[in-house]
């Protein structure tokens, strides 16, 4: 607690017309499946991020109904049901709107005189509300559950409204510039992905070049020289003459995973090898792995069958969901949720994975299985490529190769700014470091 701080509770400040706290919105299965607003699940909240991937929408004549459920920027973000309760996140004016599912709480500041919304938000990250959080959960045998009624029993200590402000700009300063590394690497992977279709998927710069070209945007001269001048039919339709159509198993090694027994602590104790789940590649928002949450030691490594994978491994979750892709940046061990491809037989990894991430439809529908869906290594082997000549997948590579240098710099950068931001956090909340002594040293 800082000096000259307050203790209260949420359900005082609600009375006193500081602060609104309310659960989501039940929407039935009819009025989801339009191009309205989105409707956003629990589900969607991730530890670092809001992941806005594959939700639903409402349809868009039931907007004006749920503006009361809906999102507002400086909203504090809250779950509130089963294993993931009390993860939290904060509406920014980057996101799209949306409505609250019914195991969201949202916390929004009423009087900004009073409490700065960007305190609140990291309030909520910090050692006293997890603190009441991990007492409200060990008070239950039931799975946890945060209801609108312990919300407002939640204590929270409120520091003059300065003091919050400043809080909130050191700490959101950092996030600013994790957000700003972001968006970067995210234009930086669009840039790349746009290149690989362009020259092979859509094959624009053999029709450029039928067309009577004399050079491709981006593509080196002594390439775009080499490339045939027609297409010719084949069983993926028309193609560039000369190219081949190879099984992604014939082109690269694909390889699986294990879990050794969490029952035998040498396997695990004071590990140092990375060692995957598909869990670490939900968190990413950039996809490039640099860092697992858990290690493995030599003794745990020796219990996989396919041990180490090497840097530039292509991973690929297969179950649970299918579709979580990232390039390896480190050498690390995979679970049993993975489609690991190691690039060993030609093909380069920054060409092997855009064609992966082009290709997952394709992928997701070889998959099968009862509870979920799975795609099984026998299953993805067969899946047909057109491959063109090496001197077209290297030139990509050497396009692509600095593209992802720079997202892994980003990333990097973005781990550090984290990491001081979780340092800093719980210190400025108590008042263990000064605000003012932050600030200066962050300009």
């Amino acid at each position: 607690m800082t000096a000259n701080s307050r203790v209260t509770t949420f359900g005082e400040l609600i009375d006193q017309g500081l602060l609104s706290v309310t659960d989501g919105y039940r929407a039935k299965n009819s009025e989801l499946g339009g191009s309205g607003v989105i409707f956003l699940r629990a589900g969607h909240v991730r530890d670092s991020h809001i992941d806005f991937a594959d939700v639903e929408r409402f349809h868009e004549s039931l907007s004006g109904r749920l503006d009361d459920k809906a999102s507002r920027v400086g909203d504090v973000i809250v779950t509130t049901k089963g294993n993931s309760t009390g993860r939290t996140s904060y509406v920014t004016a980057a996101m799209p709107k949306f409505v609250y599912s019914p195991h969201l709480s949202r916390w929004r500041v009423t009087d900004e005189q009073q409490i700065a919304p960007g305190f609140l938000r990291y309030w909520s990250r910090g050692p006293e509300f997890i603190g009441q959080m991990r007492g409200m959960a060990a008070s239950t045998d039931m799975a946890p559950y945060l209801s609108l009624r312990d919300q407002r029993r939640l204590q929270i200590s409120l520091p003059r409204l300065t003091d919050q402000q400043a809080i909130a700009d050191v700490l959101g300063t950092l996030d600013d510039k994790v957000e700003q590394n972001r968006r970067t690497s995210e234009a930086l992977e669009r840039l790349a992905c746009a290149t690989f279709k362009a020259w092979f998927v859509d094959f624009e710069p053999v029709k450029a070049k039928a067309d009577g070209a004399k050079s491709f945007p981006g593509m080196p001269a002594e390439v775009f020289a080499m490339l045939p001048t027609s297409l010719v039919s084949s069983s993926f339709g028309l193609i560039p003459e000369g190219w081949s159509i190879r099984s992604i198993g014939d082109v690269v090694s694909v390889r699986g995973g294990s879990t050794p027994s969490t029952k035998v602590p040498e396997f695990w104790d004071g590990g140092t090898h990375c060692w995957a789940t598909p869990k670490d590649l939900s968190d990413l928002r950039e996809p490039v792995l640099l860092e697992t949450e858990r290690h493995i030691t030599d003794a745990g490594l020796a219990q996989i069958s396919s041990g180490l994978l090497p840097v530039d491994t292509i991973l690929l979750s297969s179950r649970a969901p299918i579709g979580y892709l990232a390039f390896s940046r480190v050498p690390t061990a995979v679970n049993q949720g993975f489609i690991a491809l190691i690039c060993d037989k030609g093909l380069p990894p920054l060409f092997v994975y855009h064609w992966v991430q082009i290709s997952l439809e394709q992928i997701k529908s070889r998959a099968s299985g009862t509870t979920f869906p799975e795609i099984s290594k026998a299953a993805f082997r067969p899946i047909q490529l057109v491959v063109p000549a090496d001197q077209l997948t290297n030139a990509f590579s050497s396009l692509a190769e600095p593209i992802f240098n720079l997202i892994s710099a980003n990333v990097r950068e973005s781990v550090t700014l984290a990491r001081l931001r979780d340092y800093l956090l719980p210190r400025l909340l108590s008042g263990g470091i000064r605000v003012k002594e932050v600030g200066e040293w962050l300009k």
